[in-house]
């Protein structure tokens, strides 16, 4: 049962109820008149009927994500935690010490519009399912009784491409694989593009390859590590970007030879590393040296510029070209679910779309 009590200027309400058999008390003031009071509590008093008991103490946005980051996230590698800082920077630039409990759904999605005035789609698709997952929890510990990003609308910019965002079709790979081929004696890096063509990996996944990791017998690669390459990354082996990354993939078996009379003919270093590079900062071939011959490479081509990551797309390009299933295509590459494979390469997907459509008609057209 609820009263209200003036303290003041202001009003009170106090609302008693049963927990454990025990009698409590929820107890809230600093409402302008009395009317505000009594709804507030029975708001109160209908979240009691129905056995929650609401979470009255503030709880400020920003700090409840960078705890809720520590205590779930602390086991993914370092390069996706930095991901979860950067939705955390932008929380507290926007919200600052705002309380979950003031947050409505027009804040998050005024939050949302002004954030994604100057970034690109994938990115503010990250962000708010950063957020969207916080959220959730947040409501499951009873802290929140409503999902403010429920129905929210993603908005972003539309930049132009990126080269990293580039990649070959099929008969421009079938050419740069030609000329990786001629070259592949000639230097260690081009070792580095044929595997980026050939597998599909993650350029940090290529540098942290070890002899051992190459199954000749049942020509296979093992994926389970990175090295890091960058500043940013911890130096030396480090974990792969999700645990879907993880992975064992099938090789042609041309490349494998090719890796089979590498080991033979070259030396082993301290770690086993495949693409070894003593001169270089970090140990292995650089990001930079090996988009440097790529793009050297493919001006002798006559073909744009794409960098080694593009290399990874080029894989994929070349996949479903050739009907390869996009189920395996999502597995080969290590990502977490099918939605990332079809998310990133919506427009791939979007070709064969088209293409499908046309078959399934004339099919008709010709029974």
């Amino acid at each position: 049962m609820a009263s209200i009590q003036k303290r003041g200027k202001t009003y009170q309400y106090t609302v008693s109820y049963m927990e454990n058999g025990k009698a409590k008390q929820i107890r809230k003031g600093g409402f302008r008149t009395k009317k505000e009071a009594k709804i507030a509590a029975a708001a109160i008093e209908v979240h009691l009927s129905k056995g929650v008991i609401p979470h009255l103490k503030p709880v400020p946005f920003d700090e409840y994500f960078d705890k809720w980051v520590k205590l779930y996230k602390s086991h993914l590698s370092q390069t996706t935690q930095q991901h979860y800082m950067y939705t955390s920077k932008a929380i507290k630039i926007h919200f600052g010490s705002k309380s979950l409990q003031e947050i409505k759904r027009h804040d998050y999605q005024f939050f949302l519009n002004e954030y994604g005035s100057n970034k690109a789609k994938e990115t503010v698709e990250k962000l708010n399912a950063h957020i969207r997952a916080c959220v959730k929890d947040a409501i499951e510990e009873q802290i929140i009784q409503y999902d403010f990003t429920r129905k929210a609308v993603l908005t972003w910019s539309t930049p132009a491409k990126k080269s990293t965002d580039k990649y070959l079709n099929y008969k421009e790979s079938e050419i740069l694989l030609k000329e990786i081929w001629k070259e592949i004696n000639n230097s260690l890096c081009y070792s580095l593009l044929l595997l980026a063509l050939t597998s599909g990996m993650r350029f940090a996944e290529i540098v942290g390859l070890t002899r051992s990791d190459f199954d000749f017998v049942n020509q296979t690669i093992s994926i389970n590590k990175t090295w890091g390459y960058m500043k940013r990354n911890p130096e030396g082996f480090g974990l792969t970007k999700n645990e879907y990354s993880n992975r064992t993939i099938k090789m042609d078996t041309k490349t494998m030879s090719h890796f089979e009379n590498l080991f033979d003919s070259t030396l082993p270093n301290l770690h086993q590393l495949v693409f070894y590079s003593p001169k270089s900062k970090y140990k292995v071939i650089s990001n930079t040296t090996a988009n440097k011959q790529l793009k050297k490479t493919l001006a002798q081509l006559g073909l744009e510029p794409i960098t080694v990551h593009g290399l990874r797309h080029t894989h994929v390009s070349t996949l479903l070209y050739k009907k390869v299933s996009i189920y395996y295509v999502s597995e080969r590459l290590g990502h977490s679910n099918i939605e990332t494979t079809l998310n990133e390469y919506s427009h791939l997907v979007k070709e064969l779309r088209e293409e499908d459509e046309k078959k399934t008609i004339d099919i008709f057209n010709n029974i």
